[in-house]
């Protein structure tokens, strides 16, 4: 890995060694290495001279959204991407607690001019590169400091494994606040292969008219959540452009993949927390065996990276053995803004070594790779995007409709997690005035799914809550 390269400044290279490659894609279209460039020169025109720390990205998803994430990465401040259909409350709390001094919407970003000066490029290897926000137990997301030189080490990882370059098309498909966005985008602009991205009518759209957009522009790698993947698994083609399937944010199953993988498309599971910068192990699926639960394994490390199973006392455990998945390396993020709880989870060793430890559980097999089993606490995947039942409890239990609320996540037949919000109503209490509350500050994926209302909340001896007496809204499997 060049130690001295940045996002920026890999991708400048690029866009000086391939200036003509198309870098975005879009339906009508299209944007060379250069002319992304430009773009991102003539939004940093417009605050180069105020030298910000952290700024807002509250863009719809297009070239300008892009071009202005290098602006900012060039300028040397750090961005915290935000979808506009966030509620409002959530946008503003993380652009607070990250002291945002500038916020870009598409409004900022249109009747551009050409850049009428010469700008340096601030960025630096240790410095921030964005910031991510994710479900934390306080009731409030926490924000995930991600490094320039951790997206650098990542984009190699990843070229590493899947030798990309120019030629290859990557689809865009992830809400910009995930870090699945982070694998589209920089593993694509960082190793000379162009992002391909859907209008808002396409993504929201149909899987076959998702479909017939790959197909038009011979999009090369589909990136997504294992709900993705078992959708295509029903279609009867696969545009034959996609060589490279990958998925990643939660478990994926044999059965997800039963007519995938006899298309002749390469398919992965990747597993890593957003903490360790997009992922830290890769394993492919279609030439392998499930486990006997019908999983699969995640693999061993990427470049750059070690991954350890640990107990308790951070002393690495033989292979078999139950512990913690602690990961080494490159990946590993500055932490969290701010001090929540959950940073005791970045670890310092008495030799200097930085890990994290990931909450998970998991062994090693046999072979070298990983197997991952479940969560050491209550933290659960909603569509592939990391929940953890008690912000959402917490929000509920400052509805003024409700007098007492817990959440708890439960699996279908499927083995999908879905939430489960039981209540003790205030008098006239209304279902659509608390799941309006709970989505005014929650985002979507995290409105519970199912709403009991009950008299009590059953207790154990020891004055917790009783899940096995709560009453179960059973669910079908189902994507």
């Amino acid at each position: 890995m060049d130690k001295s390269a940045t996002i920026y400044s890999r991708f400048l290279e690029l866009a000086v060694n391939y200036p003509d490659s198309p870098a975005i894609i879009e339906d009508d279209r299209t944007l060379t290495y250069s002319q992304l460039n430009a773009m991102a020169d003539s939004i940093l025109d417009k605050f180069y001279d105020r030298k910000p720390g952290y700024v807002g990205i509250v863009m719809h998803h297009g070239a300008e959204q892009i071009a202005a994430m290098l602006a900012v990465l060039k300028s040397g401040a750090a961005y915290i991407p935000a979808e506009p259909s966030l509620p409002q409350e959530r946008i503003d709390y993380m652009m607070h607690t990250a002291g945002v001094e500038l916020i870009i919407t598409d409004n900022y970003c249109r009747h551009l001019k050409p850049a009428q000066r010469e700008m340096k490029d601030r960025s630096t290897p240790d410095g921030v590169a964005y910031v991510l926000y994710t479900s934390g137990t306080s009731g409030k997301p926490k924000g995930v400091v991600v490094e320039n030189h951790s997206v650098v080490n990542y984009a190699e990882a990843f070229e590493a494994e899947f030798h990309t370059g120019p030629g290859d098309i990557m689809l865009q498909y992830s809400v910009c606040s995930f870090d699945i966005f982070v694998e589209e985008v920089y593993t694509t602009l960082l190793n000379g292969a162009a992002v391909c991205i859907p209008s808002a009518a396409v993504h929201n759209g149909s899987l076959q008219g998702l479909m017939k957009f790959v197909d038009r522009h011979k999009v090369t790698i589909v990136d997504g959540f294992p709900y993705l993947l078992a959708e295509m698994n029903k279609l009867p083609e696969i545009p034959k452009s996609v060589k490279l399937i990958i998925s990643g944010g939660d478990v994926i199953r044999a059965s997800y993949i039963t007519n995938l993988r006899d298309k002749g498309i390469k398919i992965y599971n990747t597993y890593g927390p957003s903490e360790t910068t997009v992922c830290s192990n890769y394993y492919r699926v279609d030439n392998a065996e499930p486990l006997e639960d019908g999983t699969y394994p995640v693999g061993k490390a990427v470049k750059g990276v070690s991954v350890k199973i640990m107990d308790k006392n951070l002393k690495e455990l033989q292979k078999g053995q139950t512990g913690e998945i602690c990961i080494f390396g490159e990946g590993v993020s500055r932490g969290y803004l701010g001090n929540p709880p959950e940073q005791k989870n970045f670890v310092t060793l008495p030799d200097g070594t930085r890990l994290y430890r990931s909450g998970d559980l998991g062994y090693e097999l046999p072979d070298g790779n990983l197997a991952f089993l479940h969560r050491r606490d209550d933290q659960v995947m909603i569509l592939g995007k990391r929940v953890e039942p008690e912000e959402v409890e917490n929000v509920l239990n400052t509805c003024p409709e409700v007098e007492r609320g817990v959440v708890r996540a439960f699996l279908d037949e499927n083995g999908l997690h879905y939430l489960t919000a039981y209540i003790i109503p205030r008098e006239n209490c209304s279902l659509h005035a608390i799941k309006k509350w709970l989505s005014d500050r929650l985002t979507d994926f995290m409105v519970p799914e199912f709403f009991v209302r009950v008299r009590q909340i059953p207790l154990t001896r020891r004055g917790k809550v009783d899940v096995d007496a709560l009453p179960v809204v059973m669910k079908e499997g189902g994507v």
